[in-house]
């Protein structure tokens, strides 16, 4: 029997999940699990991935439709940028070795619901809760998960709106319903949020130099949120003295 081949595409790809393992972050069992699923059937990998791929763009086009839709009715463009991304492959080898999952495309798919993700960032905080009201009331869009960072933000300044939803794709044959998170912020938010990232993977840190800069980046965060919301006020003050 010939010995079985598999693409350079898929060779890098084993290899990615190679130094996953080397980190420590897959058990030697599910190693095996995903080499076998990875050998036999990697296009399917690929595919769903692709279809996540399609997903984002789906939710980043209607953000887009709404943003040029005030912008046509006077009001202002409450989105300052837009940006989709989709998990690596050894973020989601992680996840799912964390929670106990099994290696393949059904648990992944059912399980896991931050594969395909769309960042909006806004100018004020109003804004986040009026395009995640008009993404919702869209009939093709139904909300699975919901969480208020902003309105209760977590015990380390961290503040966003949060939103899985689940979306149509349309390909050749079918209709699939694909699943994917929703992040929304202030410019501000965004911002801290890319340095407590940084913080929290940085290597070879002194625990008690990181403990001073994780309570001075919480106090950042406090101070942050009470500028977004006098701007906020600022804006509206504008508003009304144009009137």
């Amino acid at each position: 029997m010939a010995e079985f081949e598999i693409s350079e595409q898929d060779r890098q790809l084993l290899e990615t999940v190679r130094k996953s393992i080397n980190m420590g972050d897959i058990s030697e069992r599910d190693l095996d699990s995903f080499m076998n699923f990875m050998n036999e059937e990697s296009r399917p990998f690929r595919e769903l991935m692709t279809f996540y791929t399609c997903a984002a763009y789906e939710i980043e086009t209607k953000f887009k439709v709404l943003n040029e839709q005030m912008s046509l009715e006077g009001e202002h463009n409450p989105i300052e940028t837009i940006k989709t991304r989709l998990k690596s492959v050894e973020s989601i080898v992680r996840k799912m070795n964390k929670l106990g999952l099994r290696l393949d495309i059904d648990e992944l798919e059912a399980k896991i619901y931050d594969v395909a993700g769309v960042r909006v960032i806004c100018s004020f905080p109003e804004d986040i809760y009026f395009l995640a009201d008009c993404l919702l009331q869209q009939d093709d869009i139904r909300l699975i998960e919901k969480k208020d960072y902003i309105a209760n933000p977590k015990p380390s300044g961290y503040r966003s709106l949060h939103l899985i939803v689940e979306v149509p794709i349309f390909l050749m044959n079918e209709k699939r319903p694909m699943k994917v998170e929703v992040q929304l912020r202030t410019i501000a938010m965004d911002f801290w949020a890319s340095l407590d990232h940084k913080l929290r993977y940085k290597k070879n840190i002194d625990p008690a130099i990181q403990k001073e800069l994780s309570e001075r980046l919480f106090r950042c965060a406090e101070e942050s949120a009470r500028l977004d919301y006098e701007m906020q006020a600022i804006r509206r003050g504008m508003e009304i003295d144009h009137v």
